[in-house]
């Protein structure tokens, strides 16, 4: 088995699980609800054991503003009626880590009716991130964070029924023979998947046969292969945009976290815009990069260089 730099849909042998495309497709379709109940014993380890699920809307609106809605790339609801939030994040913009406990916080609080104050009806709700990132505040080179709320003091668990799971994976570095367990093969899988010719042996088992069969480009319709490279060049994009960022900071002697920042910022802000179906002119990458480029100070001339939007265009922005 070979790993490659294959980005293009028409050498790929199976789909990347990091688009949103992807991600859904592999962990969020009824047929093979077993794949993510496999991937979500993994992660919890014994803590809780997921014997069925069904599969939630992924669009909330709150209950005191209907224009006030929240989209979730999957939402599941098991047999004793927990609820998961499993999401896909390729970039840790600001407000990143107030979103998620905006999400479980948003599920606890439609739980219970107006006017009922039985707390004990209460589910556990967790939120289940997985990281195409390393957290810029972390010096901890941990793949999988288990995040609870915890008295300081005693290091003893105040509440178990509200948690997070964040999947971070720059951190992990493993090669295929060195994969002891199955959370090793969901880190690698995850992570490499659409850069794999062939099945490594010790993944031709089990959920992971199965997952690779369902993960083969050439097995998607015509209406999903469409998708699927949307979502492709949506990635690629993103990834040449972050790498001319940090190359136009080296070269201008800006500060490098500050503008990948700042065009994280809008990056993000471009995905939710396309989740609620903004008009796509708006969200134009040329535009987007001279906007931060002009907030950062560039001549405007050397902006015009670089994007080739006219001066006119730029002082628009």
């Amino acid at each position: 088995m070979t790993i490659t730099a294959t980005t293009s849909p028409a050498t790929q042998r199976f789909i990347d699980s990091l688009t949103d495309f992807g991600f859904k497709y592999l962990l969020g379709a009824e047929p093979n609800k077993e794949i993510i109940i496999e991937f979500l014993n993994t992660i919890f380890a014994g803590q809780k054991k997921i014997v069925d699920l069904v599969f939630s809307p992924t669009e909330h609106v709150a209950s005191t503003d209907e224009n006030k809605k929240v989209f979730f790339d999957l939402m599941c609801t098991g047999s004793a009626g927990e609820q998961f939030i499993i999401e896909m994040q390729r970039l840790e913009h600001e407000g990143f880590r107030e979103r998620c406990i905006y999400y479980l916080s948003r599920l606890v609080s439609e739980q219970l009716p107006k006017g009922e104050a039985d707390w004990s009806q209460l589910k556990e709700v967790y939120l289940i991130a997985v990281l195409d990132f390393k957290f810029r505040d972390k010096n901890d080179e941990r793949f999988l964070h288990d995040i609870v709320l915890m008295n300081k003091d005693t290091g003893k668990v105040f509440y178990d029924k509200f948690g997070f799971k964040f999947l971070e994976l720059p951190n992990f570095d493993k090669e295929v023979d060195e994969l002891s367990s199955d959370l090793d093969k969901w880190f690698y899988i995850l992570k490499n998947m659409s850069r794999m010719n062939q099945i490594p042996s010790p993944l031709n088992e089990g959920i992971f046969k199965k997952l690779f069969k369902i993960a083969e480009v050439s097995k998607l319709t015509k209406e999903q292969r469409t998708l699927y490279e949307s979502n492709l060049k949506a990635k690629l994009d993103y990834e040449c945009t972050i790498a001319w960022a940090k190359k136009e900071a080296a070269e201008q002697g800006m500060e490098e976290g500050r503008l990948e920042g700042r065009l994280e910022g809008r990056m993000e802000g471009q995905e939710e815009g396309m989740k609620k179906g903004i008009e796509k002119g708006r969200l134009d990458e040329r535009s987007v990069i001279a906007l931060e480029l002009k907030e950062t100070g560039m001549p405007i001339e050397q902006i015009s260089k670089i994007t080739k939007l006219s001066i006119e265009e730029i002082e628009k922005l």
